[in-house]
């Protein structure tokens, strides 16, 4: 019988080669040693879009660093995915943790983050959101880690948009489609959903995204939602009804349990 995979999951864009050591930084060092206390020659997994996924052994665990030795490839990498994007207006540290977080669990292939006219937060941290996207890439069994783009304001997002990929506008207000029709309709095809707010995108920017060709509205149901809840609520509808994420499709079935 199969022994069981590791437990431990980390991200590592370097180059992963059977027998070839791997230094890894000091951010992934402090986690091994401090936080899941590791002892050398302990078995972990390690993974990048490029390499695919590698069955690697502690081999040197020093004060300051740590040396990995990725011994049998257990997942091949997999094409580069951009099916689903989300645009969203950033918000206050915690809710967009938050936001980031599940929506790479859900199978986000790139992350928009846009100014809107009720935006009250319009820094993204360069550091910390990366780190959130990966320690979620790592949770759910992906092999990649989408990007997060620099903040931009909506017109500047809008224009030039690729004529193929709809953008879901989950609106609070107007004529909108229930947001699992408008899956429905677009299964299989890119698409790019978008979450205004705390205070909601205004009429003005509404109307605009009204007339534009590939914009659709849609409904996520008569409850007011906090924003990071909409933009969990909308992606996982749209990946249970539209199939969009292909990110686990060549996953080893050795997978361990839910993580809490």
């Amino acid at each position: 019988m199969d022994q069981p995979l590791p437990r431990t999951r980390l991200y590592c864009d370097q180059s992963l080669v059977a027998d070839r050591p791997v230094r890894l930084d000091p951010s992934a060092t402090h986690r091994l040693k401090s936080v899941l206390r590791l002892k050398q020659g302990d078995g972990l997994r390690v993974f990048n879009a490029e390499h695919g996924e590698w069955l690697c052994q502690l081999a040197e665990l020093g004060k300051k660093h740590v040396i990995v030795m990725p011994r049998r490839q257990i997942r091949a990498p997999e094409p580069a995915a951009d099916a689903l994007w989300l645009l969203f207006a950033p918000l206050k540290k915690d809710a967009m943790d938050v936001l980031i977080e599940k929506a790479v669990e859900l199978g986000v292939d790139r992350l928009l983050p846009t100014i809107t006219a009720h935006t009250d937060v319009a820094r993204v941290n360069a550091t910390r959101l990366p780190a959130q996207a990966i320690a979620a890439a790592e949770q759910s069994e992906r092999l990649s880690v989408p990007p997060i783009e620099a903040p931009a304001r909506l017109a500047d997002r809008t224009e030039g948009w690729p004529a193929d990929r709809p953008l879901i506008v989950c609106a609070e207000a107007g004529p909108a489609k229930p947001i699992a029709d408008l899956a429905r309709a677009f299964a299989g095809g890119p698409a790019a959903i978008m979450i205004g707010p705390e205070g909601g995108l205004a009429k003005s920017e509404l109307d605009a995204l009204g007339k534009l060709p590939f914009s659709h509205a849609a409904g996520l149901g008569p409850r007011v939602l906090r924003a990071e809840t909409a933009a969990i609520a909308a992606l996982a509808i749209w990946q249970s009804v539209a199939g969009a994420d292909q990110s686990l499709a060549g996953a080893d079935k050795q997978r361990p349990p839910f993580r809490s």
